[in-house]
C-alpha cells in the first residue's frame, strides 16, 4: 500500500480520497486539544444513540452492549489521564470513535449509523451549555448569599448615595448591597430563559436533512433528559444561538461585577475608607510596602472586556454563514470555554470576597455629614408646606450656594437662618435635615427606610428558598 494510503487510511472519512491530508492542515483544523472537554457529552450522546439504535433494530442488542461498554471504558481512560488522544483524528468525537472500534471491533464502525458529526457536535455543545448553565447559577446563588449576609449583618449602617459619584441622599449600606441581589438576581431568572432553548435536541437531524432510517427521535432525546426535539434539520445542525445567548449572560454578569468592581476598588481606597476587604484577596506592591492593593476587583473589571470580546466573536462567526452546517463553526468552542472560565473563575472569587468583606462604619456615616446630603429632604419639607417642588427646589439651591460661600453645612444653619429661605419652615426641620430621619422617611416599597429594606432583606431569601434551576 502506498504511504499515503496508509496514512489516509487512518481518516474515518477518507474513502473518497487519493492523498494523506498536509501536516499544516492537519495541524490547522485539529479542535481535539480543546474539544475534549466535551468527551462526557459525547459519550452520554453516544450510548443514547446506541440505545435507540438497537431498540429500533439498526443494530443488534449483542452491538450495542458491546459499544456501551466501550464507550465507558474510554470514558475511565479519559479521566483516568490514561486516554491517548491523536490530533490526526481531528477532535473529541472522531477520537472517541475511532478508539472504539479498536477496542470492539467491527460493532464499533456501527456507532455512527443515522448520525453525522454535525447533528453530533450540536447535541454536545447543548448539553454543555445546559450543565455549565447550572454550574454558573450554583456560584450565582452564592454570591447572592454573600450580598444577604453583609445586608443582614450590618442593618442601619448609613451611608452617602451616590449618583454621578458624587453625594446624593443617604442610603442604608444594607440598601446598597441588596441592589447587587437584584442584579444577580435578573442574571439567574435570564439562565433560566436561556435553558428553555438550550434544552432542545438536535440529533438525529444527521448531516443537514435528517436520515432514511427508522429512529425514535424522543426516545434519544428522553434519554439525555432534553425537553423537546429541533424541528427543523437545517436549522439544528447551524444554529448557534443558544451559545450567543448564554455568552451574552455571561457578559452581562461580568458587567455586573465589573460595576461591583469599580465600587470596591474605590471604596477601598484611602480617599474612601468605606470598606477593608479580605487581606487574602489583596496584594502588596514589589516596591512600596505600604500598599494594600485591591487586584481582584481590578482584574474582574480587567476580565469583562475579554468575555465582551467572545462575545463579538461569536456574533463575527456567524453573521455570514449559509445554511447549514460550515466548518467556522468549530471556532464557537474557544470563545464559549474561555468566556465561560473566566466568569466562573470572576464569580468564586468574588463571593468569598464580598463575604469577608467589612464595611468601615464610623467613616461611612462620617460622610453623610457633609456634601449636602439632605437638600432633597428640605425641599420635600417646604412642598409639604405647600410651596410648589420647583420652587422649593430654588430656595434650597439657593441656601446651598450660601452655605459654599460660609463653608458650612445645611445642618449647621440655625432655625433663624433656615426661617430667612422661607417664613413657613420651624423647628421640626431639623428632624429632616438628619440623616437617619432622612433615611427613615423612605418607607415606600423598594425604598432604603429601615423596615422598607428589611421587607427586601426577606424578600431577597425566600426568593432565594423558592428559585432553583
Amino acid at each position: 500500500m502506498p504511504e499515503n494510503e496508509k496514512k489516509q487510511s487512518k481518516k474515518l472519512w477518507g474513502g473518497r480520497f487519493c492523498a494523506a491530508t498536509s501536516n499544516l492542515v492537519e495541524r490547522f483544523t485539529a479542535s481535539e486539544h480543546f474539544d475534549r472537554r466535551l468527551y462526557s457529552q459525547d459519550i452520554d450522546g453516544s450510548i443514547a444513540h446506541a440505545k435507540m439504535l438497537a431498540r429500533c433494530g439498526i443494530i443488534s442488542d449483542e452491538d450495542a452492549k458491546k459499544i456501551i461498554s466501550g464507550l465507558r471504558e474510554i470514558e475511565t481512560l479519559i479521566e483516568n489521564g490514561e486516554f491517548q488522544w491523536k490530533p490526526e483524528l481531528e477532535d473529541c468525537h472522531m477520537n472517541i470513535e475511532k478508539h472504539l472500534t479498536d477496542l470492539i471491533g467491527e460493532a464499533g464502525g456501527r456507532l455512527h449509523t443515522a448520525r453525522s458529526r454535525n447533528d453530533q457536535v450540536a447535541t454536545d455543545m447543548r448539553m454543555y451549555v445546559r450543565d455549565q448553565i447550572h454550574v454558573v447559577d450554583r456560584l450565582l446563588y452564592g454570591l447572592q448569599n454573600a450580598f444577604i449576609h453583609q445586608a443582614g449583618s450590618y442593618m442601619g449602617l448609613i451611608m452617602p448615595g451616590f449618583t454621578h459619584l458624587q453625594k446624593a441622599q443617604p442610603v442604608l449600606y444594607s440598601h446598597h448591597m441588596l441592589a447587587y441581589f437584584e442584579m444577580f438576581k435578573r442574571d439567574r431568572l435570564r439562565l433560566r430563559d436561556c435553558l428553555a432553548r438550550v434544552n432542545v435536541c438536535p440529533l438525529g437531524s444527521a448531516a443537514l436533512a435528517g436520515t432514511g432510517y427508522p429512529i425514535d427521535r424522543y426516545l434519544t432525546a428522553r434519554e439525555l433528559g432534553f425537553q423537546e426535539v429541533s424541528v427543523n434539520s437545517l436549522d439544528a445542525v447551524s444554529d448557534r444561538d443558544f451559545i450567543l445567548e448564554f455568552v451574552f449572560i455571561l457578559s452581562t454578569i461580568m458587567m455586573h461585577l465589573s460595576r461591583l468592581s469599580e465600587e470596591l476598588v474605590l471604596w477601598s481606597s484611602a480617599e474612601f475608607s468605606f470598606v477593608e476587604l479580605p487581606d487574602d484577596f489583596c496584594t502588596g506592591s514589589s516596591i512600596m510596602p505600604q500598599k494594600k492593593n485591591p487586584d481582584v476587583p481590578e482584574l474582574v473589571r480587567g476580565k469583562t472586556g475579554r468575555v465582551y470580546g467572545h462575545l463579538v466573536s461569536l456574533f463575527t462567526m456567524m453573521k455570514g454563514l449559509p445554511l447549514a452546517y460550515n466548518r467556522d463553526l468549530q471556532e464557537d468552542k474557544e470563545a464559549l470555554f474561555d468566556a465561560l472560565d473566566t466568569t466562573i473563575g470572576s464569580l468564586e472569587v468574588m463571593q468569598s470576597l464580598i463575604q469577608g468583606m467589612k464595611p468601615i462604619a464610623e467613616r461611612m456615616e462620617a460622610d453623610t455629614r457633609t456634601g449636602f446630603i439632605t437638600a432633597t429632604d428640605l425641599a420635600d419639607y417646604l412642598v409639604r408646606k405647600g410651596i410648589p417642588f420647583r420652587q422649593a427646589h430654588e430656595i434650597v439651591g439657593k441656601a446651598v450656594a450660601r452655605c459654599i460661600e460660609s463653608g458650612k453645612e445645611l445642618t449647621d444653619l440655625a432655625i433663624s437662618d433656615l426661617q430667612e429661605l422661607h417664613p413657613a419652615i420651624e423647628k421640626d426641620v431639623l428632624d429632616i435635615l438628619d440623616v437617619r430621619g432622612s433615611v427613615d422617611s423612605r418607607k415606600c416599597p423598594g425604598g432604603t427606610a429601615t423596615g422598607a429594606v428589611e421587607r427586601q432583606l426577606e424578600e431577597a431569601k425566600s426568593w432565594m428558598q423558592r428559585f432553583r434551576l
